[in-house]
């Protein structure tokens, strides 16, 4: 809070000497809120948000794009795409303080039902009532090393990466299609990047979407299912309705859409 803790206790005294209440009991467990505390509290960060309205309302009126770029980036956007998308953003508007959020994607989703950050970029498929807009689309690749062609992908080790639900279910709908069962013969990480290191020293084979594929020099198949249809993997920009108009976010949009998007 940037103040002293002396500071603070002042400031909690004067708040329960003009409310006539205790917000707080003390004992040898810690400090914990009394039910007046905690009605206080509720009407405090109700008031907390609506002043934080006031300042974006209060910055989309400005001549000059600042205010605060409150976004969350899935992890893997961020490793592979936000360090140029970010640097081009900063290089055009500085005077826009970054409060950047990354994150599995299901768990930024939730930060943006809860109205935590305002534009988020997630990968996956989410229905979202305001700003939704599908960036790109990626294949999902087969990859393992050269010295594994014309072998059957049953004799290696399937290494699997952290995904969401839905993700976790097409990959599964792909190895029952190609009759693969990889119960007995599969391991799995934290994130792609890893993924991808452990095939590159012949552990054995992934699906990885295109994204962490730069530099990797083995067999890179893109997937299909057995009707026809690609395996892809898409990346969307989601946006909160009060945010939708501030400079500031309307600006990282055009640079999202310009240096990453596509038309679909």
């Amino acid at each position: 809070l940037y103040i002293t803790q002396s500071a603070l206790s002042k400031r909690l005294k004067a708040i329960e000497k003009e409310l006539n209440v205790v917000l707080f009991s003390r004992s040898h467990q810690g400090v914990h809120f009394t039910p007046a505390g905690e009605e206080v509290l509720k009407y405090c960060s109700n008031a907390a948000h609506e002043l934080s309205k006031l300042r974006k309302s209060l910055d989309s009126m400005s001549d000059k794009v600042c205010g605060t770029l409150n976004a969350g980036i899935s992890v893997n956007f961020s490793m592979y795409e936000l360090p140029d998308i970010l640097t081009e953003y900063h290089r055009q508007y500085p005077l826009v303080k970054l409060h950047i959020t990354t994150g599995q994607s299901q768990e930024l989703y939730k930060k943006m039902a809860d109205g935590v950050i305002d534009i988020s970029v997630l990968r996956g498929e989410y229905t979202w009532d305001g700003f939704n807009y599908l960036l790109s689309q990626e294949n999902i690749c087969l990859i393992f090393n050269k010295e594994f062609l014309g072998k059957p992908l049953k004799d290696f080790l399937y290494i699997g990466h952290r995904t969401d639900p839905v993700q976790a279910g097409l990959i599964n709908r792909w190895l029952y299609e190609n009759d693969i069962d990889i119960r007995n013969r599969s391991f799995n990480v934290n994130d792609i990047s890893t993924c991808v290191e452990m095939v590159k020293r012949g552990l054995g084979w992934a699906l990885i979407p295109e994204i962490a594929l730069k530099g990797y020099n083995g067999v890179v198949k893109p997937c299909f299912f057995s009707d026809g249809e690609p395996f892809v993997r898409r990346t969307r920009i989601l946006c909160q309705r009060y945010a939708q108009e501030l400079p500031q976010i309307k600006a990282f949009i055009d640079i999202l859409k310009r240096i990453k998007g596509q038309n679909i």
